[in-house]
């Protein structure tokens, strides 16, 4: 996406010290002010009629209900002491323990909330859309971090975190013409992503095409078939093999809870969906909990949220969370490699995930995943010859794919600077607001882009227990 109207971002004429290390140099005219000054705190009590809301970084604050909806997934109700919530206005923001990592969020509807949130009224000097991009920016993030003691002790965010962070004050129509700015901007940066993201998907659906095909029916499209017996699989060539997978594997179920040296830790998020690429972090990571430990060769498959694909294959020893399942060979006519291969396609991660229990975090079993049948051809040469096969007529797919992502990738850190830019006054787009600001259609997502954004919010949906 070109980043339109860039050259026109120039800083203000004049800059005075705000004397606060994550503000940095503002606009002259600017000042700083207690943010106790500018937000109170309520503590009022839900109300009779009030509909249950959740706190999301994908959304704001919403009815449960809209979650549902633009998710396409059923939540918890809770049904016990809702007297106990607290009740929000639109407008209002709400503190809660994430919020350290993603900004405070802005309520978008009347209704209900957990007592142990924290929710902030808005004086007069506060446009709400700008302060809702100021609490989303980086600066700010960290410098609310920097109050966060309870990350150490276990402690929810409170007010008083809050206050220790003063906020700036900018006049009311430059606030509103930044935030809306950073509206139409978000409005252009949100299409760019949703079309790259389409083009991912068809992309995906063709490279599946021609792996499902591959490991179900091989590269000659003459060769005589057989009923295989299953309904989801159809008919495949006559000499293939075909077996539960529980007779080809064995589910690895060795717990430890400590790390070799030469080991990896590879954890869910490590693993790309699809591709299964690792991509392990830079710094150590330490665990407090059981994982399973692995051998190179060994196939990991995630068997929470099964639809996100999360197969792999490591070259090297280590352990990995007990989230995958641990499949280690115990029959030397099929290759790990292909049996990675078969297990990642779509065909088949279509029909765990129809078998997955639990509406929150859905997980497959390992009963009902072993007693799917494999097929697979009777020599390692014609196994080999179909995966180099497929990764010759999937290579430019992935190609593309991997380009489209990386535009959206770049495009994310260009908004993300330039939120942090305009919000603390490092360039003026005063004269570069559009004259009509984006209408409330546009400005909302269409989506999650990310799964994992999803899992972040999805503790805020399980039913609590109100004091």
């Amino acid at each position: 996406m070109a980043k339109n109207g860039d050259h026109d971002l120039r800083p203000y004429p004049q800059y005075k010290d705000s004397g606060l290390p994550w503000l940095g140099r503002v606009p002259a005219h600017w000042e700083v002010r207690a943010s106790k000054r500018m937000f109170s705190q309520s503590g009022e009590r839900a109300r009779p009629d009030d509909e249950q809301l959740s706190a999301t970084q994908a959304y704001g604050v919403i009815l449960q209900s809209d979650f549902e909806e633009r998710v396409g997934r059923k939540v918890v109700r809770i049904i016990n002491h809702l007297e106990k919530r607290k009740h929000v206005e639109p407008d209002d923001f709400v503190i809660s323990m994430r919020s350290f990592q993603g900004g405070l969020e802005r309520a978008f509807a009347r209704g209900a909330i957990r007592s142990s949130y924290v929710i902030l009224k808005p004086g007069d000097e506060v446009h709400v859309p700008y302060f809702a991009h100021l609490f989303k920016s980086h600066p700010y993030i960290q410098a609310l971090r920097a109050t966060s003691e309870f990350i150490r002790d276990g402690q929810d965010l409170t007010f008083a975190n809050f206050s220790r962070v003063p906020l700036p004050i900018v006049p009311p129509d430059e606030q509103k013409a930044i935030a809306d700015y950073l509206d139409a901007n978000a409005v252009k940066v949100r299409r760019f992503i949703r079309n790259r993201r389409r083009l991912i998907e068809v992309l995906n659906e063709q490279k599946q095409a021609i792996i499902n095909r591959a490991v179900t029916r091989g590269l000659d499209p003459n060769a005589p078939l057989k009923p295989s017996g299953i309904d989801w699989l159809g008919d495949i060539p006559e000499h293939w093999q075909t077996r539960r997978l529980k007779f080809l594997v064995r589910n690895v179920n060795e717990q430890t809870s400590t790390r070799q040296p030469d080991e990896v830790y590879i954890a869910l998020e490590h693993v790309e969906g699809w591709t299964g690429r690792i991509n392990l972090p830079s710094e150590n990571v330490e665990f407090d909990s059981q994982v399973k430990r692995f051998r190179p060769g060994d196939v990991l498959f995630g068997k929470l949220r099964p639809y996100l694909a999360k197969v792999t294959r490591p070259d090297v020893s280590g352990v990995c969370v007990g989230e995958f399942l641990v499949l280690r060979g115990t029959d030397e006519g099929l290759l790990p490699e292909f049996l990675e291969q078969e297990l990642r396609s779509k065909r088949f991660i279509d029909i765990i995930n129809s078998s997955t229990f639990g509406a929150k975090m859905p997980r497959a079993d390992w009963t009902f995943i072993g007693n799917l049948v494999i097929v697979y051809p009777p020599t390692h040469a014609e196994q080999l010859g179909i995966l180099e096969e497929i990764g010759q007529q999937t290579a430019s797919l992935q190609t593309a794919i991997d380009t489209a992502k990386r535009e959206i990738d770049l495009i994310r850190e260009y908004r993300t600077r330039l939120i942090a830019d305009v919000v603390t006054g490092k360039v003026d787009v005063r004269d570069l607001a559009p004259a009509e600001p984006p209408s409330a259609n546009e400005q909302i997502d269409e989506g999650i882009d990310d799964e994992e954004m999803l899992g972040e919010d999805e503790p805020e949906l399980v039913e609590e227990s109100e004091q």
